[in-house]
């Protein structure tokens, strides 16, 4: 591990290595919200049926929870700086094959070089935090990259829908070229230089890779595939439980190995124990929101990339805003105290759009987004203070790896939960909706959209006709139902953070 005393005593190079490490992590979280905002083109350009297009982020995103755990035993392996400079190197090079592909298969089969490399970047910023710098300077670390972790979801959607129009599909791809290969040489110029030991290479576990790439694998796949196929059909089944299975086994043999490929002893740290909680939980509310407001501005308001990605950086400046705020509170306040707070607004911001109407715009979205832009930084700097900030450097790395794939999982079951919501509420939604305006409710009629002198004029059950011509606004009113009881169940998860709290021990101030 690099020497905090002497990487302190080399401030601006530190400082530029860690800012060319951060830069690697935004590429890295960007990649997978710009190409969301472009499958449709992606698809049309490379004839992929409409079936297989998920398998684009499905992918990217398995890789990467495969990759993430890995990275303690990468950076023992390689060294925190040869780790940062391979992986970037390796998402260079993936990113120019993705927009040089010419067929789905390869398309994909670059797509998963691009995870597992991206999905090492993430945490090694976070474990650089706690590696790198003194105590006082940690929360300014931690701020940069939590700033940077968290926007990449928000200006996705808009950078996405600007390099698609403007240019072609491509650029979503080539966008990272220029500035992976300078970040790279900045940071092999910059981070302390340190030797890997390759002794870890005799103490590979490849029967625990196995276990654990088979847990997280089929865990991804079946998360993305129960909200469509049921949560009770038997090949969502049968991935649970090969999930399970597969996890447990690693666990095991995991745990009673001296020299384990992931340290999960650090679960035992009361402290890393809870940071993790809210990591997951976070995940849940933060991935869950970024979903669900293009899902609603896109099939609702018919609005496109760009005009969603305009919307959604209210999050995002707000964010920008407050940071400096969470900062000094950060070093006078007890973590547990401002996680408490964060998680309390943030659930709040996220309760305020369970009330959306068919009608909804930009300024019904701005004061949501607002709290919970205001929440965020509180959500991520203190939580990764206790979870991170007392341990020792050499557990570090694994540490950091576990608590960003909570994050992760949490955001792959909210998703999963958003769309099963979605799926399996909207009919019945739509059906009473139905009912009410065959009662000749005024209010369900307002919220749908419907003249009021379509319900007043009718006799009995509604006519053949007047069914036809409201059925689109039912139809459409159903989805916004389902939306807003989406969003009001993430803030119930979220609110539910705050149970854990008591649980955790005071953490020194880093001021």
């Amino acid at each position: 591990m690099p020497d905090v005393a002497d990487a302190s005593s080399k401030p601006v190079l530190v400082w530029t290595g860690f800012l060319a490490m951060c830069i690697g992590m935004f590429m890295a979280i960007l990649d997978v919200q710009v190409v969301a905002t472009s499958l449709p083109t992606i698809q049309s350009a490379l004839a992929i049926d409409p079936d297989q297009m998920s398998w684009i982020q499905t992918a990217y995103l398995i890789a990467e929870v495969v990759a993430i755990p890995l990275t303690g035993f990468l950076t023992r392996l390689l060294s925190m700086r040869w780790l940062f400079v391979a992986s970037l190197s390796l998402f260079v090079v993936a990113s120019a094959g993705c927009a040089t592909s010419g067929s789905f298969d390869g398309l994909v089969a670059w797509r998963v070089l691009q995870g597992f490399s991206g999905g090492t970047l993430i945490p090694s910023v976070f474990s650089a935090v706690f590696i790198l710098f003194p105590a006082e300077r940690q929360t300014i670390a931690t701020t940069i990259a939590g700033v940077l972790a968290v926007l990449a979801p928000t200006v996705g959607p808009i950078v996405g829908g600007w390099l698609t129009e403007t240019y072609s599909w491509h650029w979503l791809f080539l966008v990272n070229v220029i500035p992976g290969i300078l970040a790279a040489l900045v940071a092999a110029r910059s981070l302390p230089r340190e030797t890997g030991d390759i002794s870890e290479l005799r103490n590979l576990d490849i029967s625990a890779l196995m276990l654990m790439a088979a847990s997280l694998a089929s865990l991804e796949i079946a998360l993305k595939e129960a909200p469509t196929s049921g949560w009770r059909s038997l090949y969502v089944i049968s991935l649970l439980i090969l999930s399970i299975g597969s996890g447990f086994a690693f666990a095991a043999r995991t745990l009673r190995r001296s020299r384990p490929l992931v340290n999960l002893n650090n679960f035992r740290d009361r402290n890393f124990l809870a940071g993790s909680i809210l990591s997951f939980i976070l995940g849940i509310g933060l991935f869950g929101s970024v979903y669900l407001m293009p899902v609603f501005l896109a099939f609702v308001r018919g609005h496109n990339a760009l005009e969603i990605g305009m919307t959604m950086l209210v999050t995002g400046i707000t964010q920008l805003a407050t940071a400096p705020i969470a900062v000094a509170l950060e070093k006078r306040v007890d973590a547990r105290l401002l996680s408490a707070f964060g998680f309390a607004l943030f659930a709040a911001g996220i309760a305020m759009s369970a009330f959306q109407d068919p009608r909804s715009d930009y300024d019904a979205m701005f004061w949501p987004q607002v709290v919970r832009g205001t929440a965020i930084m509180f959500c991520l700097l203190p939580p990764t203070r206790l979870a991170l900030g007392t341990l020792p450097p050499d557990r570090v790395p694994d540490a950091s790896g576990l608590f960003n794939l909570m994050r992760n999982l949490g955001g792959a079951i909210g998703i999963a939960l958003i769309d099963t919501i979605i799926y399996t509420r909207s009919d019945p939604l739509g059906q009473a909706l139905l009912v009410r305006l065959q009662a000749g409710d005024v209010k369900a009629a307002a919220f749908a959209g419907i003249p009021m002198q379509m319900i007043a004029d009718q006799k009995g059950p509604l006519s053949e006709e007047t069914m036809a011509a409201i059925d689109p606004l039912v139809q459409t009113a159903a989805t916004v139902l389902a939306l807003n009881e989406a969003w009001m169940v993430m803030a119930v998860l979220t609110a539910c953070a705050m149970l854990c709290l008591p649980f955790a021990r005071r953490v020194a101030s880093a001021g």
